[in-house]
């Protein structure tokens, strides 16, 4: 464990369970684990967290090259090449989700149409509105999150296709969503002092969203989030290494 006195190198730094971002826990208040999250959410106590937010494998193959080549234009750069990981050809197992919501009070759930048979009934979804459109006209306009406390809400927050990066953030995952829209989920679903879980870190972006919140409004979330993959991982830390030093700003309600 990274105690008060270290902070993260500028080079990847070396693999700790937990990794705590800028210094100790109780300032930083965000730990990521490299593991398994069934078996993390096995060892963790029943309601341990007030909310998961999580993005779960669809299994719909996108963890192979994708990516669409459309020029620089409005913020776009060229396709980016992921290798093959394997690790988005089945949904995940009941098991995982009965212990995901063993370990939560609440859930917001991304992919919540591919997860038809795992999910309770669902009586609140959150619609997440892209705005944009890919140049071949192949990908959704939203997306839809299962979720289990609040109303039904959409949102407009605009991210165009997959594979490419958006204008004014870095992507590094395939599946990767934007940090604004975490922000949104923050502001509507959380309070102050609450414990935030995300079972699929990818590329952090959960994260960062909580790090903004506590920066600029002073909540107090405390974050867990795991990340199986050790070049996801190293990634992660990476990323949000690099956004924390960015300069934060409130995002329009």
């Amino acid at each position: 464990m990274i105690n008060t006195e270290d902070k993260l190198k500028d080079e990847t730094p070396h693999f700790a369970k937990p990794v705590l971002y800028a210094g100790a826990v109780d300032k930083a208040r965000i730990s990521i684990y490299n593991e398994d999250c069934l078996q993390a959410l096995k060892a963790m106590a029943d309601n341990q967290f007030d909310l998961a937010i999580v993005d779960p494998p669809y299994g719909i193959g996108m963890d192979g090259t994708i990516g669409i080549g459309i020029g620089k234009e409005k913020g776009f750069t060229r396709k980016k090449e992921y290798t093959k990981k394997n690790w988005d050809k089945e949904v995940p197992s009941q098991e995982y989700f009965d212990e995901l919501f063993r370990v939560s009070k609440n859930q917001i759930v991304w992919g919540a149409n591919y997860f038809t048979k795992q999910l309770p009934v669902i009586k609140n979804y959150i619609f997440w509105h892209k705005k944009g459109q890919s140049v071949d006209d192949k990908f959704n306009d939203g997306e839809m999150a299962f979720a289990s406390l609040g109303r039904t809400r959409m949102v407009d927050i605009w991210w165009n296709g997959v594979g490419v990066i958006n204008s004014g953030e870095n992507k590094i995952h395939p599946t990767q969503k934007p940090v604004e829209l975490y922000s949104y989920l923050i502001r509507k679903y959380c309070k102050e002092g609450d414990k935030i879980f995300d079972s699929h870190l990818g590329s952090a972006t959960v994260a960062h969203a909580v790090d903004t919140a506590n920066k600029l409004d002073h909540m107090k979330l405390d974050f867990t989030g795991i990340e199986i993959g050790e070049n996801n991982f190293r990634n992660a830390v990476k990323h949000f290494k690099n956004y924390s030093k960015q300069p934060f700003f409130n995002f329009p309600e």
